[in-house]
């Protein structure tokens, strides 16, 4: 396929990841200062991922999610308020109070509620595709995961059934290069991980992911092979995250010398580089829209805390499938 891109995608596209980056730091301060409950594990450095493979989809296209979720689920729709809602537990959250940092998500844009065992949204991502086949839609799934996953049984069971029953689920590996504090090189004897699709007779393929072009053009091509029906693709998108592994990581175990070089190439950071240098938006433009992000998360923010509490009795609610919610 012959891919293209246009202006106003290219800045939607930086709207969206700074929008990310400036959802995480808030949050972050909030956790610290003791304002929101539970903890938080967070996307920065990783926005691209979550955009270049999530901005073409529809709300009926699908995406399964990890501990990281937020990237994910702010690139995939989930509005901004339910989101800051549901990190003060709020009864208006996108999981109702219930979910927190790890578990947010709204069926209603096809944001699956994200799962935090490390692998698990693989096998219900297939299941996903398993329904798109047999409804005869034309919808796809986007499964991410990280690099330790790829070492689960989960990992090779779903993606071989994927491929067997040739489901139209575009697998997505954020390959941080650290499993927590462990690094890949540890724990698996190729270079690649990409190079394990092979195996199960579909294509793989190494990705720039801190390029959101990049990410964007071969998740085009994989979104497209899977609507023509032709099965499975496994994207590896190779990226850094900027913080620890959770916020109580002092990141210890990195290399100094490493991180400095990633934290070069921050995804959010070179795309705004390319706006500028190719002409799209002067400074002063993209300033203006920054400050309209910051803005729009204050106000969350603000929102969030004025929101209600959930009731005692909403802990009993949505145990079960109560029908037509």
């Amino acid at each position: 396929m012959q891919y293209s891109i246009d202006n106003e995608k290219i800045i939607k596209m930086y709207e969206k990841m700074y929008l990310i980056r400036k959802y995480e730091e808030r949050i972050y301060y909030l956790f610290l200062e003791g304002v929101m409950p539970g903890t938080i594990h967070q996307s920065h450095g990783q926005e691209a991922c979550a955009v270049g493979m999530l901005y073409d989809l529809g709300k009926d296209d699908y995406m399964t999610s990890t501990h990281r979720p937020a990237g994910h689920c702010l690139a995939k729709g989930v509005p901004l308020e339910s989101m800051m809602a549901e990190m003060f537990a709020k009864a208006n959250g996108c999981c109702r109070g219930k979910g927190g940092a790890m578990h947010t998500g709204d069926m209603s844009v096809g944001a699956v509620p994200a799962i935090a065992i490390v692998g698990g949204g693989i096998p219900i991502a297939v299941g996903i595709g398993l329904s798109l086949k047999m409804r005869k839609t034309r919808n796809v799934v986007v499964c991410f995961f990280g690099d330790g996953a790829s070492n689960e049984g989960a990992f090779h069971e779903g993606l071989n059934a994927a491929a067997i029953w040739n489901l139209p689920v575009i697998f997505a590996c954020e390959n941080n290069f650290y499993g927590a504090s462990t690094h890949i090189k540890k724990v698996i004897k190729i270079e690649n991980i990409a190079d394990r699709a092979a195996a199960y007779g579909m294509p793989g393929e190494v990705v720039d992911g801190n390029d959101v072009l990049k990410v964007n053009e071969a998740a085009a091509r994989a979104i497209e092979r899977a609507r023509r029906g032709e099965g499975p693709t496994l994207l590896e998108l190779k990226t850094y995250r900027i913080g620890g592994h959770s916020r109580n990581d002092a990141c210890g175990y990195r290399d100094k010398e490493e991180e400095k070089e990633w934290f070069a190439k921050d995804p959010i950071k070179r795309h705004r580089e390319y706006i500028l240098s190719n002409n799209i938006l002067d400074e002063n433009s993209l300033k203006k829209l920054e400050k309209e992000v910051e803005d729009r998360i204050e106000r969350a923010v603000e929102l969030a805390k004025a929101s209600p509490d959930p009731k005692p009795e909403d802990a009993l609610r949505h145990v079960y499938y109560e029908g037509g919610e």
